[in-house]
């Protein structure tokens, strides 16, 4: 047919999505043109603007590397991910989940550690944080045998993958949940940290105003086949920025616990004061246990 007007187009363009084989797929392409035009249309985009939004996605791609995801940084920084995360999890999207967004930063493979290890690989000032979790099902049931991954930036705010001073996988590590669904290990107490500025994420947190802090935060991968995978983040109530994450991340059932300690540790001598203790529950879904694509490598 031929496009005498802007009105013809949208129809013609949505005619041709509906030839898609895939009921899933067509469902999408259809909805994704419908919802771009009409987006086109409502704010008037300029061909100016259009071209400058192709080269923003065309630098967004070059930005993406082994160890740099920017695309999934922009994802977090319009609460796309979080939207995504609340709306497939939790009785879909009705009560409160332990789920929560991958983020940019988790790596497949890390070192397999015994329970009550540490996961500090190397010279890592900051306070002793002693974690013991449970991951439990729906009903409080303890999940023995999953494998839990878990990961976290350190005190001067960076993952290992961003800092040539830490060793390779540092405050990295995988467990397995015992009879009991327990898992427990050492390491050292997180802070909040600004994500990467240098792209196109950084510009536009930078027109927005905003600033470009999360706040301090444990990551958890949890595997166990019958369940959903849960990937879940623990945040630290006292961060100044709990309120303001720049990624949207921080839902109620994500707060964690972190209780300072004045008085030596207990059982490890080797513990600084003041340290702190982490005591967390986890609970999975059940569901398809599908590893995500890991955004780095």
């Amino acid at each position: 047919m031929f496009i005498e007007r802007h009105e013809d187009l949208t129809p013609a363009v949505l005619a041709v999505m509906e030839r898609t084989t895939n009921p899933r797929l067509r469902e999408i392409m259809v909805a994704l043109v419908r919802h771009l035009h009409d987006f086109v249309r409502d704010v008037r985009l300029t061909e100016a603007e259009f071209h400058e939004a192709t080269a923003v996605l065309n630098e967004m791609g070059k930005l993406t590397s082994d160890t740099h995801n920017e695309m999934v940084l922009m994802a977090g920084s319009l609460g796309v991910s979080s939207l995504i995360c609340l709306l497939n999890n939790g009785n879909g999207g009705n009560t409160e989940t332990a789920q929560s967004l991958l983020g940019p930063f988790w790596r497949l493979n890390s070192p397999r550690v015994e329970n009550g290890g540490s996961i500090v690989r190397s010279d890592t000032s900051g306070h002793p944080l002693f974690v013991t979790a449970q991951v439990v099902d729906r009903k409080a049931q303890p999940v023995a045998g999953a494998e839990v991954d878990v990961w976290h930036a350190s005190p001067v705010g960076l993952y290992e993958n961003q800092d040539p001073e830490q060793e390779d996988m540092n405050l990295r590590g995988k467990f397995t949940t015992d009879h009991d669904g327990r898992f427990w290990f050492r390491s050292v107490k997180m802070t909040g940290y600004p994500i990467p500025t240098d792209g196109v994420v950084g510009r536009l947190l930078k027109v927005q105003n905003r600033h470009p802090y999360r706040p301090a935060h444990l990551h958890a991968l949890i595997f166990k086949r019958g369940f959903k995978v849960l990937t879940s983040q623990v945040y630290d109530p006292n961060d100044p920025n709990i309120h303001d994450d720049a990624q949207f991340g921080v839902t109620r059932a994500l707060i964690g616990n972190f209780v300072r300690h004045e008085e030596p540790h207990p059982t490890d001598s080797r513990a600084s004061t003041p340290w702190f203790s982490l005591n967390h529950v986890y609970v999975m879904e059940p569901g398809e246990a599908v590893l995500p694509r890991a955004p780095i490598s």
